[in-house]
């Protein structure tokens, strides 16, 4: 059967991500091979102290991917796009999008980023004996009830982005159990009984007596089936009207999720690592942790397996700065170049670079880092006099910088916990240099890591092979579908750590902790 018959019979799936800086659809076959895809950048905003995004940047972002995935299908295939077999949708875990009765929201989108919430999660922490996040929804709602915010009262549910856009499309207030994981802690297919009964508590003596149950979406896991895509859902996300309702939905995921699904990284002792705006990497864990760690997160792969995240709010953006500056430099000097052309260059530079940087040090932060305790960020780098200062060195040591604060997480796992990590594959913005950022990170956490022909794809497109897995995955498990039928065949390539590379970011990372108690006092 052609690409071209298939989107016309319905059979393919459609994934949407909405990331921190774009939005991105992606259509796939029966095979989960890319056939077409749309995006939209977008960026959010520092508004009255919160990082934010408005409900018609939501609204406008969601419709214009949507009309890109529509334009490339017709472009490529000369067809109208009018159904899918199956669709989902995915965003940046966490946050806080709080509603009434009504459906009116109570206040602004409160994004992951926001670093707003260290009384809250301090507390809650304690109570639990479990670590509750700053950017965690439930450390968001607590610490409003704490505040006595004017919205309170009213509030009757709370969600996240991709469980706000689920709603709209299908009126269903629901979430996959990965992305639920990041709302409150799991336990066996559910939010834990025990700690939700704790948590109520705790808020009825704060004044606060809804039920938190009701409050929160529904968990669901992986495969589920119910959800449709209504009248109003398709005139939604596709106001021009071609779009047909009755189109099945799988349970929206949580950027952390699909990078799992994208990664084929679901089974015990697999990780990957995304790194895009933020950074993080998922470890799929073999036993429960024997300690409680504010570094580390307990979250679960989208069939609701135990895993250990290291979540860091910092990687590209100072990286993308810094190649804007170059890019100036360039066209100033009437030497400009394509932009894809000069990450190339400078990514592939920094190879040439000595393996501890040449004692040059960076810091990325441009916002908040709870991995090590800064409430703001402060960008910064530093050198040492008898060090080697080149163009080489210092992208090398951004690029470091990308990964230390990750670094400094997955060692209390692999020192502390003695996790073990057979092979991590990466995906997102870093690693589309191929070879560079992926060699320096398996250098870093001294384990191979993999990087496929689709990490360029990311979530949108784990977010589609999740949907195929509920139209087509029948009685297989998540990871046997994976491995059998999208995997089976999927090109990557796999580094392994060399030991001068090795040597040099552990020499790096001295120089970088040493270097944290002068940023500290920069973000103040």
């Amino acid at each position: 059967m052609t690409a071209v018959e298939k989107i016309r019979q319905g059979k393919t799936c459609l994934g949407i991500e909405f990331g921190s800086t774009r939005i991105k659809a992606v259509l796939v076959d029966d095979t989960c091979t890319p056939l077409a895809s749309g995006s939209y950048d977008w960026e959010n905003r520092f508004e009255n102290g919160y990082w934010t995004y408005s409900l018609e940047d939501i609204h406008t972002g969601l419709q214009s991917c949507y009309a890109s995935l529509r334009e490339d299908v017709s472009r490529q295939y000369g067809e109208t796009l009018t159904t899918v077999g199956a669709m989902g949708i995915s965003a940046m875990m966490h946050g806080y999008l709080a509603f009434s009765e009504q459906d009116t929201l109570l206040v602004p989108f409160r994004t992951w980023r926001n670093t707003t919430t260290e009384q809250a999660a301090s507390e809650l922490s304690e109570l639990l004996h479990f670590n509750i996040p700053q950017r965690w929804s439930i450390a968001h709602l607590y610490q409003a009830i704490l505040n006595r915010e004017p919205h309170i009262p009213q509030l009757a549910h709370v969600t996240t982005l991709a469980g706000y856009i689920h709603y709209r499309l299908t009126g269903r207030r629901e979430v996959g159990i990965g992305e639920a994981s990041g709302i409150f802690p799991v336990k066996e297919g559910d939010y834990d009984k025990d700690l939700l009964s704790r948590t109520q508590k705790a808020c009825e003596q704060k004044g606060f007596t809804r039920d938190l149950k009701e409050v929160l979406p529904k968990v669901v896991l992986a495969g589920n089936k119910g959800a449709v895509l209504t009248q109003q859902g398709a005139a939604f996300l596709d106001p021009t009207g071609n779009l047909k309702a009755g189109v099945a939905l799988c349970p929206p995921e949580g950027d952390a999720g699909t990078g799992m699904v994208a990664t084929n990284s679901v089974l015990p002792r697999t990780g990957n690592v995304s790194a895009g705006t933020s950074i993080f990497a998922m470890l799929v864990l073999e036993r429960p942790l024997n300690g409680v760690y504010p570094e580390i997160d307990l979250v679960t792969t989208p069939d609701g397996a135990p895993v250990a995240m290291v979540h860091c709010n910092n990687c590209c953006s100072e990286l993308d700065a810094w190649v804007r500056l170059f890019d100036e430099f360039a066209q100033l000097s009437g030497l400009a170049m394509d932009k894809s052309k000069l990450y190339e260059t400078l990514y592939r530079n920094a190879l040439k670079g000595d393996a501890d940087c040449g004692g040059v040090v960076a810091f990325n932060y441009l916002s908040g880092e709870p991995v090590t305790g800064l409430e703001s960020g402060r960008p910064m780098y530093f050198r040492r006099a008898d060090g080697r200062f080149n163009l080489a060195n210092f992208f090398r040591a951004e690029l470091y910088s990308a990964m230390a604060s990750l670094k400094l997480g997955m060692d209390i796992l692999f020192e502390k916990e003695q996790v073990a990590a057979d092979k991590f594959t990466g995906h997102g913005g870093l690693f589309k240099i191929e070879g560079v950022a992926q060699q320096f990170l398996a250098d870093g956490l001294c384990t191979p890591v993999a990087v496929m022909k689709t990490a360029g794809e990311g979530g949108a497109w784990g977010m589609a092979v999740l949907a195929a897995y509920m139209l087509w995955g029948g009685e297989a498990s998540l990871p046997d579908y994976l491995e059998t039928k999208v995997f089976a065949s999927m090109e990557s390539r796999t580094l392994a750590p060399e030991s001068e590379g090795s040597a040099g970011f552990a020499a790096f990372m001295e120089n970088y902790r040493a270097g944290l108690p002068a940023e500290k006092l920069l973000s103040v």
